[in-house]
């Protein structure tokens, strides 16, 4: 079975639709969802909208669950340590509609999916949290650690929007499939993986796609709130995810 594993969409429906077109070009058969489908992107409710009619299998990211249980004391702890995305948050939370609130709320923090004789863990930070960072260029001793007690064969995340991998020396794969939305990459292009399964087997492809970024960076520019330029500036020129 081929497998599509996206991250990390951030509300940028155009960068989903031109990775999706990709997908359908190689023919996969299902898609992985890792979370993080609204917060501070371009359009939130439009893409949890588009989500919403697609039938692949979903998890929470850690901005799904920051909309979902937001609180004026969320808002506000968000905006000291990252202004942009406080002020966000804020917005966001009024736009999205309380059934795409709802259905964010609803979606599992991890899934378990055994395809083909391989157990498979989708989790959206790491099993221990959803907001950890596994990042390229980790000693191998700090991933055995981030992912001990773990039973399947392949963990999938995203969180840092970067992609990366490791083999470990329990014989675990870990890989981190990077951003549709608002990739952290020198070349700011969209990232997904491409996981195939045959008979207790797989291998595993980043896939990268160009979109119409000037776009999404004009339309997130639109958003009335302090900070939207500087998320807009991360489409086109990444520096950190963290704004």
């Amino acid at each position: 079975m081929k497998i599509a594993v996206l991250s990390d969409i951030h509300a940028n429906l155009s960068a989903l639709k031109a990775v999706l077109d990709d997908v359908k070009s190689i023919d996969c058969e299902t898609i992985f969802c890792l979370g993080d489908l609204a917060l501070a992107g371009p359009c939130p409710n439009e893409t949890v909208d588009f989500i919403k009619k697609q039938n692949w299998t979903i998890i929470q990211g850690n901005t799904d669950k920051m909309i979902a249980e937001c609180s004026s004391e969320l808002i506000e702890a968000t905006k000291k340590v990252f202004p942009a995305m406080g002020n966000s948050l804020e917005q966001d939370v009024k736009i999205l509609s309380k059934e795409n609130i709802e259905f964010l709320r609803k979606l599992p923090a991890q899934r378990s999916i055994e395809v083909d004789g391989v157990k498979i863990l989708l989790v959206h930070g790491s099993p221990r949290r959803n907001n950890e960072d596994i990042m390229p260029n980790l000693s191998i001793d700090i991933v055995e650690n981030i992912i001990e007690g773990v039973t399947e064969d392949i963990i999938l995340c995203g969180h840092t929007h970067i992609p990366c991998g490791y083999q470990t020396n329990t014989k675990k794969t870990v890989i981190n499939v990077g951003s549709v939305g608002r990739p952290m990459t020198d070349d700011a292009m969209p990232c997904y993986l491409v996981l195939d399964v045959v008979n207790g087997k797989f291998t595993a492809e980043h896939r990268f796609v160009d979109y119409d970024r000037e776009m999404a960076a004009s339309i997130m520019c639109k958003r009335d709130f302090e900070g939207a330029q500087q998320i807009a500036d991360m489409l086109t020129m990444p520096k950190s995810r963290h704004v």
